[in-house]
C-alpha cells in the first residue's frame, strides 16, 4: 500500500507539472502581459503609462522564464513562470488581475466552505437516494414499478439542469414562497438558501445515476452467488442489500468519486443562478472578466482534486472488494 500512494504520489507531481506548465504556456502565448493589463483597464484606449502601473502592481513587468539582469538563484526566481506558476505548487495563488479581485487564496478559502456547505450534503443525498431507488426498480424488476421508474429516470436525465432551476425558482420561491430565489447568509440561515439549489440539483442527477446503478444491481443478480443464496432460502431483500449491494460498491465508488472534487469546486450553473458565493460563481465571474489569475488557480486546484479523488478511490476499493490489492 505504502509504495502504491508513494508511486502515485510521484505520478501525481508530473501530472500537477504538466497540466501547470500547459496552462502557463497557453495564457501567455495567446495574452501577453500587456495585453491583460489592456484588457482589465478597459480596452485599447488606455496609456502605456497606466498599462506599466498595472503590471508593477501584480509582479506582470518580470521575465517570463529567465531573468538575466539578476543574480544567482533569483534569475529563475524573480520571473513571472516562478511568482504564477511554480507557487502554486505551495499553494500561493497570489492576486488575481481585477482592480478590485483581492488576494485569490482569501477568496480561495471563504468560498469553498460555501460550496462544501451545497456539495456534501448533495453528494450524501445523491449516493443514498440513488442507491435505495436502483435496488427498489431492482428488488420489482420486470413490474410496472420497474417500467415506470425506468422511464422516469430517463426523463429526469434527458431534462437540462437550467429547467429545473427555472421551474423550481418559480414554483417554490415565486408560487408557494417556500424559499428564497436566490442569496446566501452565514450560519444557520444558510439552510434556507441552500435547501432549494440543493433538491434541484438532487432531482436533476438522480435520474442518470439511478439508471446507471440499477443496470449494476441488474448484472450482478444474474451471477452464480446470488442464485445460491436465493437456493439457501434468504430473502429478496437479504440477497440484495448483503450480497449485491456489497458485490457492485465499486463501479457505484468509480461513479460516485468521479463527483467528489465538485464538493470543493461547487456547482458552476446552480451558485451562478442561486446567488451563492461559492467556487463555482467565483469562477464564473473571473471568465466574466477575463480574470486569468483566477482562471489558472482553479484549473490548478482542480487538477489537484482530482488526482487526490481517485487516489482516494483507488483506497476505497480495497475496503469495498478484500481481494484488491494495491501493489507497490
Amino acid at each position: 500500500m505504502i509504495g502504491y500512494l508513494l508511486r502515485r504520489a510521484f505520478y501525481s507531481v508530473l501530472v500537477l507539472l504538466g497540466v501547470n506548465l500547459a496552462t502557463f504556456f497557453l495564457f501567455f502565448t495567446v495574452n501577453t502581459p500587456d495585453d491583460m493589463a489592456r484588457l482589465n483597464l478597459g480596452g485599447k484606449r488606455v496609456t502605456q503609462q497606466a498599462i506599466e502601473k498595472w503590471k508593477v502592481e501584480r509582479g506582470y513587468d518580470k521575465p517570463l522564464y529567465f531573468n538575466a539582469g539578476a543574480e544567482g538563484a533569483d534569475k529563475l526566481t524573480d520571473t513571472i513562470f516562478w511568482d504564477r506558476s511554480v507557487s502554486l505548487f505551495a499553494l500561493r495563488f497570489g492576486r488575481a488581475d481585477g482592480e478590485s479581485a483581492g488576494d485569490i487564496g482569501h477568496e480561495v478559502a471563504q468560498r469553498m466552505w460555501v460550496s462544501l456547505q451545497m456539495a456534501l450534503p448533495l453528494f450524501v443525498l445523491q449516493v443514498l437516494a440513488s442507491t435505495a431507488f436502483a435496488l427498489l426498480l431492482v428488488m420489482f424488476r420486470n413490474s410496472r414499478l420497474d417500467f415506470w421508474g425506468v422511464v422516469a429516470c430517463v426523463l429526469m436525465l434527458s431534462i437540462s439542469s437550467l429547467f429545473y432551476i427555472i421551474v423550481g425558482q418559480f414554483l417554490f420561491s415565486r408560487v408557494l414562497r417556500l424559499a428564497p430565489i436566490s442569496g446566501y447568509a452565514p450560519g444557520l440561515d444558510a439552510i434556507k438558501f441552500l435547501a432549494l439549489p440543493i433538491l434541484l440539483s438532487l432531482i436533476s442527477r438522480v435520474g442518470g445515476e439511478a439508471r446507471l446503478y440499477r443496470a449494476m444491481f441488474l448484472e450482478e443478480t444474474a451471477k452464480d452467488y446470488v442464485r445460491t443464496a436465493r437456493a439457501k432460502g434468504l430473502s429478496e431483500q437479504v440477497v440484495l442489500w448483503r450480497h449485491v449491494l456489497r458485490n457492485a460498491l465499486i463501479p457505484i465508488i468509480t461513479s460516485a468519486g468521479g463527483y467528489l472534487p465538485y464538493v470543493f469546486l461547487g456547482s458552476l450553473v446552480f451558485e451562478s443562478f442561486f446567488g451563492l458565493p461559492g467556487l463555482g460563481a467565483y469562477v464564473i465571474e473571473a471568465i466574466g472578466k477575463q480574470d486569468f489569475a483566477i482562471v489558472r488557480t482553479m484549473v490548478f486546484i482542480g487538477s489537484l482534486l482530482y488526482i487526490a479523488t481517485y487516489v482516494l478511490i483507488d483506497v476505497a476499493y480495497t475496503w469495498a472488494d478484500p481481494r484488491v490489492r494495491l501493489e507497490g
